[in-house]
């Protein structure tokens, strides 16, 4: 599977495809959705904003002249605005090849919580794409070859500055006892993975001709980092890489032909940092079994959604 250097050009021609990507109004999911464009695909994406997601129509229509783009309204953390979005979503399209789990926010200042009250990163990063996914899972088993990958960091687990080692916190989901932020932050970039290898599973269990994979950017200059504080600003400018680089391992996942699902891309330099997307490992956590489907079981629960297969 290693290549040197793979980039965009490495991307195949994905003309005719279904492209749903959230959190695509910066960042990251701007950088995917515009080279997804140059690529062919027709892409959806779900946007808090509408003004700020026809800005962003046109930034992408600036660089890509012929791109086919789509706004559609939905707050990743608001169960009831993924519900809306789901339903109008299949009412509009029979198919769906691509669906890039991304949005994401990091290390909030305060404990916030969701309209349906969990913490917010979990909220967002965790539960809304696991609501997400499966309301589309009709659409998703109807489209052959049709991928899920979902955006962790490399945060889930130990290092990188975190001397704790993350968990799912089942008994203090919502860290009722006590706000830790970055202890927030990694039980749901955990989730994650956790989440993405138990539905590859439950995928092939079922005989559904999908796969689900996973990627992280290691350290990527974005607004993610926006509440991190005045320390991370500096990294940012003095060792994040730019967004180009840190949009090819999701790109990578999204797009590398022959892959039989579960795996993982992310840069391989200065401790996954920086560098070009490969095959890496995640924490032994994210592959336990046991709290995949326990995670699975409390998902479905708190978001009322039992997914069919």
């Amino acid at each position: 599977m290693a290549t040197s250097n793979w980039t965009k050009e490495n991307i195949p021609s994905q003309q005719g495809k279904t492209v749903l990507i959230t959190g695509a109004t910066s960042g990251i999911g701007l950088e995917a959705a515009t080279v997804l464009s140059e690529k062919g695909a027709k892409i959806i994406l779900p946007v808090r904003n509408l003004d700020k997601g026809n800005r962003v129509i046109q930034q992408i229509k600036q660089k890509v002249k012929s791109a086919d783009l789509t706004i559609m309204k939905m707050d990743i953390a608001d169960f009831d605005s993924v519900r809306l979005f789901a339903a109008e979503f299949t009412k509009k399209y029979s198919k769906l090849d691509l669906l890039l789990n991304n949005a994401g926010i990091m290390w909030t200042p305060q404990k916030e919580l969701s309209k349906q009250g969990q913490e917010s990163q979990f909220a967002t990063n965790h539960l809304g794409h696991f609501l997400l996914t499966g309301l589309l899972l009709p659409l998703l088993k109807s489209t052959p070859y049709c991928r899920v990958i979902t955006q962790s960091s490399v945060l889930h687990k130990k290092g990188q500055g975190q001397n704790f080692e993350p968990t799912i916190y089942f008994d203090d989901l919502n860290f009722s006892n006590g706000f830790d932020t970055k202890k927030a932050y990694a039980q749901s970039k955990l989730a994650n993975l956790l989440f993405t290898y138990e539905l590859d599973r439950r995928l092939k269990n079922a005989q559904v001709n999908s796969i689900a994979t996973a990627a992280h950017p290691g350290y990527t200059a974005t607004n993610l980092q926006k509440d991190a504080g005045f320390m991370m600003k500096v990294m940012n400018v003095l060792i994040a890489q730019k967004v180009d680089m840190g949009a090819l391992p999701i790109l990578r996942a999204a797009t590398e032909p022959n892959l039989k699902g579960a795996e993982y891309f992310g840069p391989t330099k200065m401790n996954e940092m920086k560098g070009y997307p490969e095959l890496v490992r995640s924490s032994d956590t994210s592959y336990d079994k046991n709290l995949a489907k326990k995670l699975w079981e409390i998902s479905e629960k708190l978001t009322n959604h039992t997914y069919e297969f």
